[in-house]
């Protein structure tokens, strides 16, 4: 597949692609260059809330966890 630089610079990534690897409006992709290639990739989520929420995430409910840490009486 090609794509024209256009005069900004920008680049528009064909829809087959953006959809095969879930590319979104407002994803981030970094940059690199490998052996005279240019490599793009999706960028790692760095927002500390979306690497928190899965952490945060229970199958239980608040009462059987604090038992389950505390130890039932």
């Amino acid at each position: 597949m090609k794509a024209k630089i256009a005069e900004r610079g920008q680049v528009t990534i064909p829809k087959l692609l953006r959809d095969r690897l879930g590319l979104r409006p407002g994803a981030q992709l970094d940059f690199t260059v490998e052996a005279g290639k240019l490599v793009a990739v999706k960028a790692k989520d760095t927002d500390v809330v979306s690497q928190v929420i899965g952490c945060l995430r229970m199958d239980k409910t608040t009462d059987a966890f604090l038992e389950e840490v505390r130890g039932k009486a």
